[in-house]
C-alpha cells in the first residue's frame, strides 16, 4: 500500500476575488486545508491579483493553512511579511534570491515550512546544496504569470522533470515534498502523481473548472489521484 499523502492546494487567484471569504469557506467545506497563495509583485510576473493587506485580512477569516508562493524580484520583504502573518509554508524562486541559504534558514527559524520554486527551465543541479534545507521544491510547470493565457500548456517534460527530482530527494535519502503548479489538470494528474508529486496546486483545469460543480470536480481530482498512486498510467 501506498503511504504517500497527496495535498491539494486550491490556488486564491481563481476563486471569486469579489467574494474572496465566501469563496475560501466553499473551498473549506470539501475538507481540504491547504490553500495556495499567490504573492506577486508585478514585476517578476506580469499580473498582480492580491495585495498584502487583503491576505492578511482572509488569514483572519478562515483556518486553512496558507501555502504562500512568492513570485517577486525582491523575495526578503515578502518573506517578512508572510512570516509575520503566520502562514504555513514560504515557498520563493531561487532564481531571484542571491541569498537562498539565508532566505531558508530565516523561513525555517520562525517555525515555518520553507520551500523553494523553480521555473521551467530552471535545472535541477541548482538545488544540490539546498535541498536538505528544503521542506518542499515547487516546479512551475508552466511560465510564472502567464496562466491568464489559456493558449499556455504544461511544459513537455513536466512529468519527467518531477521523475527526476523525485530520484534526487530519494537518493539524499530526504523527506522534501514535491509541489506542482502550472496546468495540473484532471488529464495531467494522474501522471504527476505517479512520477512523484506529493502537493498538487489546483486551478482553472481542475477544481475551479467551468461547468461542473467544486464538489463534482473535487470527486474527479481525488479518482485521478487514486490512478496516479494505485494505477499503471498510460
Amino acid at each position: 500500500m501506498h503511504k504517500r499523502k497527496i495535498d491539494i492546494a486550491p490556488s486564491i487567484m481563481c476563486a471569486d476575488l469579489c467574494n474572496l471569504e465566501s469563496s475560501v469557506n466553499e473551498i473549506q467545506d470539501l475538507g481540504l486545508d491547504l490553500l495556495h497563495v499567490d504573492v506577486i509583485d508585478g514585476y517578476f510576473s506580469p499580473s498582480m491579483p492580491l495585495g498584502i493587506d487583503t491576505i492578511k485580512q482572509l488569514k483572519t477569516r478562515t483556518n486553512m493553512k496558507f501555502d504562500v508562493h512568492i513570485m517577486a524580484k525582491e523575495n526578503e520583504y515578502f518573506i517578512q511579511e508572510m512570516i509575520q502573518l503566520g502562514a504555513h509554508q514560504i515557498t520563493f524562486h531561487l532564481e531571484t534570491s542571491n541569498h537562498i541559504d539565508r532566505h531558508l534558514q530565516l523561513v525555517k527559524k520562525s517555525g515555518l515550512k520553507a520551500g523553494i520554486a523553480l521555473n521551467p527551465a530552471t535545472p535541477l543541479s541548482e538545488l544540490e546544496y539546498i535541498l536538505p534545507l528544503c521542506d518542499t521544491v515547487l516546479l512551475m510547470l508552466i511560465n510564472p504569470g502567464f496562466a491568464t493565457d489559456k493558449n499556455e500548456k504544461q511544459v513537455s517534460y513536466a512529468a519527467q522533470k518531477v521523475q527526476d527530482l523525485r530520484q534526487l530527494i530519494d537518493a539524499k535519502g530526504l523527506n522534501t515534498r514535491i509541489e506542482v503548479d502550472g496546468r495540473v489538470s484532471f488529464e495531467t494528474i494522474p501522471e504527476l502523481v505517479k512520477a512523484g508529486a506529493d502537493i498538487l496546486v489546483a486551478g482553472s483545469t481542475s477544481l475551479f473548472a467551468a461547468n461542473q460543480s467544486l464538489e463534482e470536480n473535487k470527486k474527479l481530482m481525488d479518482e485521478q489521484i487514486m490512478k496516479g498512486l494505485y494505477e499503471e498510467v498510460k
